[in-house]
């Protein structure tokens, strides 16, 4: 059974406690309260991401980076379709990493058409889909300093009512776990609210100098510093999805910009339970500057390697352009044994129309070389491994 992880803010005025987030970063257990504050300092990286594991997998990226303008030279229509797509797919499965919920519909209405939001939870969708039309539109002006962080939480929560915004957190708040009979146990405490300001004060400096002096690859060091950033944990909410839009704000800064046209927060969202465990593991330890950064990097590698096969993966079925629009979809049967709803398809062939995608589905169930699995919204097409022409 999963246990549920909450933060709690600590308000020393009234002694009490209160529940702020139902999903945490799996921490360390048994810190203790006092602990000094912590330094950073990236301009020395652990002998653990030197490793054969990791270099492979930087190296993997460099390649795919270096064929990136050729991705780029897709047709752009098609690209910008993919830019929507990715949006709504990365304004979705962040909030819904955090518990923020919206029906598809309504969360494609406001991503695409910005319909106004309807409640708290579609206020906070909003929110993330102005900040990362933000960073998709100004990175290259954005330096990861305290004010640009402070600036982009203020903006995350534009919608809200809430005074949280742009703010750091007032209270301590520690990160605890529920067991199934209700007992709660901490399981990490970030750095103090009056200690805040300063960590991240001190965690941008001293990123933006390890960036400038060259000397680390910025694959190894972005990583790293949103380990920290989580375990800082600087406002009372949205640390989370904090983290993913940075992630997405500091890759392109670096010229990986394969966050705009696939979705990195979806793929995170599809391997939460990884996250969490690589970010309890890399977490041990963190108040003494002792952690492993290890599981934590090579997780955030392998998400952004997935991002990049998946881009070139889209690309190359664009070369097949010159196929009819029926004979594409049948091929993106032939070269999988995956399911793929109609919803797939659309987004690995954004310029064909939905009304095309059904005549064609239909056709290749009549014939026999796909099958139909799930009903309603679970609806999926598979090829049939079985066919003979």
């Amino acid at each position: 059974m999963e246990i549920p992880l909450c933060i709690i803010v600590l308000t020393s005025a009234q002694n009490s406690n209160r529940i702020v987030h139902k999903h945490g970063a799996l921490c360390r257990k048994n810190v203790k309260v006092g602990v000094t504050m912590r330094g950073f300092n990236y301009k020395i990286i652990q002998n653990e991401l030197f490793c054969s594991e990791i270099m492979n997998l930087v190296s993997a990226i460099h390649e795919f980076k270096g064929k990136q303008e050729l991705f780029i030279e897709a047709k752009s229509d098609i690209l910008n379709s993919m830019l929507e797509i990715a949006k709504v797919q990365s304004t979705g499965a962040s909030n819904r990493i955090e518990g923020i919920y919206t029906s598809d519909e309504r969360l494609d209405a406001i991503v695409r058409d910005k319909a106004e939001p309807r409640n708290r939870s579609e206020s906070e969708i909003a929110g993330y889909r102005e900040v990362l039309q933000l960073i998709h539109e100004n990175y290259d002006y954005m330096t990861p300093r305290t004010n640009i962080i402070l600036q982009l939480h203020r903006d995350l929560y534009q919608f809200s009512p809430s005074t949280i915004g742009g703010r750091y957190k007032n209270s301590d708040n520690v990160i605890a776990e529920t067991d199934v009979e209700g007992n709660k146990k901490i399981r990490f405490e970030p750095i103090s609210s009056f200690d805040t300001p300063e960590a991240m004060e001190r965690l941008t400096d001293t990123f933006i100098e390890a960036i400038n002096e060259e000397k680390h690859d910025p694959l190894l060091l972005i990583p790293m510093f949103i380990l920290d950033f989580l375990c800082i944990h600087p406002f009372n909410d949205g640390n989370g999805r904090m983290s993913r839009l940075l992630t997405l704000m500091l890759l392109y800064r670096s010229g990986y910009i394969v966050g705009k046209y696939i979705s990195m927060e979806m793929i995170i969202e599809k391997t939460k339970e990884t996250y969490y465990d690589v970010l309890q593991s890399s977490s041990q330890f963190w108040h003494e500057g002792k952690n492993n950064y290890f599981p934590f990097v090579k997780y955030y590698l392998e998400i952004i390697l997935s991002a990049y096969k998946e881009f070139s993966s889209r690309v190359e079925h664009l070369k097949n352009r010159n196929l009819s629009k029926p004979e594409r979809i049948r091929l993106l049967f032939e070269n999988t044994l995956k399911r793929l709803s109609k919803r797939d398809i659309h987004e690995k062939c954004p310029d064909i129309s939905t009304s095309t995608i059904e005549v064609t589905l239909n056709g290749l169930l009549k014939d026999g070389y796909i099958i139909k699995t799930g009903a309603g919204k679970n609806t999926a097409y598979i090829r049939n491994t079985d066919y003979e022409k």
